[in-house]
């Protein structure tokens, strides 16, 4: 993929394919992508994807797993030799260990079915402008000042938060909080902790402080706040951020 398309390019005028074996629910995703204003190419298999994108450019693929001919993990990783454009895994399989699959292989995010529309169109709209963010030139210094844990990406000298290529727009205590779990990607620290190293003063029956500031970042960082994919409550032990 050529690095000007990704600058320059807006998301709106992506080209996406589509594969599924299900050809009513591509024929939905189509008709819902469409008038979003993406260009939709469609296929039934693995092999017929790999097919569509040797004779076309395309910009985000949303695969099915379980197809007949080739399923969609083999063909991720058969996709994933010679590409790098975002993979959306959509699938009836939910469970944790089809997901880690899906993503350990290549895939950038991953859809339980039945999905929900406007979540569908929010994550392909995220994962094109991740992508094109991430294709643009910048410089040295910004770029090892950035922490990175998945589309979430913090610039430590312009303090500053991005979401899938977004400004975010933090309170000052809210970027300290993100800081702190995102220097310390899988650590967990309990309420008193933060409380402690974010407000740099002791603290007692401070949960309901830490938690509502925890809740403020959720609503600004995450597409669906009560299904977090970045900031995470261990019950009974405090929060943490996972080192996607």
């Amino acid at each position: 993929m050529d690095k000007k398309w990704r600058v320059e390019m807006n998301e709106l005028d992506a080209r996406i394919l589509v594969v599924d074996d299900n050809r009513e629910i591509v024929d939905a995703i189509a008709l819902l992508l469409e008038k979003e204003g993406y260009e939709i190419i469609k296929a039934y298999d693995g092999l017929d994807a790999l097919d569509k994108l040797v004779t076309n450019q395309v910009h985000l693929i949303l695969i099915d797993i379980m197809m007949p001919k080739l399923d969609g993990l083999s063909a991720i990783m058969k996709i994933r030799e010679k590409n790098n454009i975002p993979i959306i895994v959509l699938s009836a399989k939910s469970e944790d260990t089809d997901k880690v699959l899906g993503l350990s292989i290549g895939a950038d995010d991953y859809i339980a079915k039945p999905y929900n529309p406007m979540e569908l169109v929010a994550r392909v709209k995220a994962n094109l402008r991740r992508y094109m963010r991430l294709g643009a030139i910048g410089s040295e210094v910004e770029r090892e000042s950035n922490i990175v844990i998945g589309g979430l990406e913090l610039n430590q000298n312009l303090k500053r938060v991005m979401v899938d290529g977004e400004e975010v727009r933090l309170t000052a205590t809210e970027y300290k909080i993100l800081k702190l779990l995102m220097t310390h990607p899988g650590r967990i620290f309990s309420a008193q902790q933060i409380y402690q190293l974010v407000w740099e003063e002791d603290g007692y029956a401070m949960e309901n402080t830490v938690m509502v500031h925890i809740r403020h970042i959720r609503e600004k960082i995450e597409i669906n706040p009560k299904e977090p994919r970045y900031v995470k409550v261990v019950w009974g032990l405090g929060y943490k951020i996972d080192n996607k």
